[in-house]
C-alpha cells in the first residue's frame, strides 16, 4: 500500500478521488475488491453506497458487501455471555467473514448474509454477488484491523479506504442510532457509550494503514 492520503471533509471530493483510483485499478483486471473502513458511526455505509451509485452511473458494475451480515446470532452471543458486547470483533464470525473476503477475490458469483438491523439478526443466503460485478466494496468497522484474524484480510484489499471522525462525534451519532431505534435518551446514551463508543476506541487503537484516509461522510 502507498502512503496514507488525508482528503477534504466533503463527499464529493472523496468519491471522485476514490473512484478514480479504482477506474485506474481495473485496467486489465476483472474483480477488484475496496474496504471501507472505520469506527462505528463513522459514515462507511454512506460512502459506500455513493460510491456504488457513481461506479455504477459509470457503467461500471459495483456492489457493496457488509462486514455486518456476519454477526453471531443473539442466542450464540447470549451462551457465551457477549450480548452486551455485540458489534465488538469477538462477536463476529470472523473466519467465515475471512472466506467470503477470498471467495470474491476468486471472482464468479458469491452468495452472502446480509444484517437485518431492525430485527436484529443476520439472514444467511440473502445477498448475491453476481459474476459480472468488477468492484465489491467491503464496508465494515474490522477491515483495517491488527487483530487475528481480521489483520489477514489485508492483503486482499485492492485499494483501502478509511473514514476517520472524532470520538466526540461518533459518541452524537451512536446516540442518536439508538434514539432513532426508539431507546430513551437515558438509554441511548448508556448504550452508545457501554459498547459503542469503546468499541470505536478499539478500531482506532488497533488501526492498520489505509491508502487513502478520508475525514466523515455528510450524515
Amino acid at each position: 500500500m502507498t502512503a496514507s492520503t488525508a482528503l477534504a471533509l466533503d463527499l464529493t471530493p472523496g468519491v471522485n478521488a476514490v473512484s478514480g483510483r479504482i477506474h485506474a485499478l481495473l485496467e486489465g483486471r476483472a474483480r477488484i475488491l475496496v474496504a471501507v473502513a472505520g469506527a462505528p458511526g463513522a459514515g462507511k455505509s454512506t460512502f459506500a453506497a455513493e460510491l456504488a451509485r457513481r461506479l455504477n452511473a459509470q457503467r461500471i458494475a459495483a456492489q457493496i458487501v457488509p462486514m455486518d451480515g456476519f454477526h453471531l446470532d443473539n442466542a450464540v452471543l447470549d451462551a457465551r455471555g457477549l450480548r452486551r458486547r455485540k458489534g465488538a470483533p469477538e462477536t463476529f464470525d470472523a473466519a467465515g467473514f475471512l472466506h467470503l473476503v477470498r471467495r470474491l477475490t476468486a471472482g464468479g458469483e458469491v452468495v452472502a448474509p446480509i444484517f437485518d438491523r431492525a430485527r436484529d439478526l443476520a439472514i444467511a443466503g440473502a445477498q448475491v454477488v453476481p459474476g459480472a460485478t468488477r468492484v465489491v466494496v467491503v464496508e465494515g468497522n474490522y477491515l483495517l484491523f491488527d487483530e487475528a484474524p481480521w489483520r489477514d484480510l489485508v492483503p486482499l484489499w485492492d485499494l483501502a479506504v478509511r473514514i476517520e471522525v472524532p470520538v466526540e462525534e461518533l459518541r452524537r451519532r451512536l446516540v442518536q442510532r439508538w434514539l432513532d431505534h426508539g431507546l430513551s435518551h437515558a438509554a441511548a446514551r448508556a448504550r452508545a457509550g457501554g459498547n459503542d463508543i469503546p468499541n470505536a476506541e478499539r478500531v482506532l487503537a488497533r488501526a492498520l494503514p489505509a491508502e487513502i484516509t478520508l475525514g466523515s461522510a455528510p450524515r
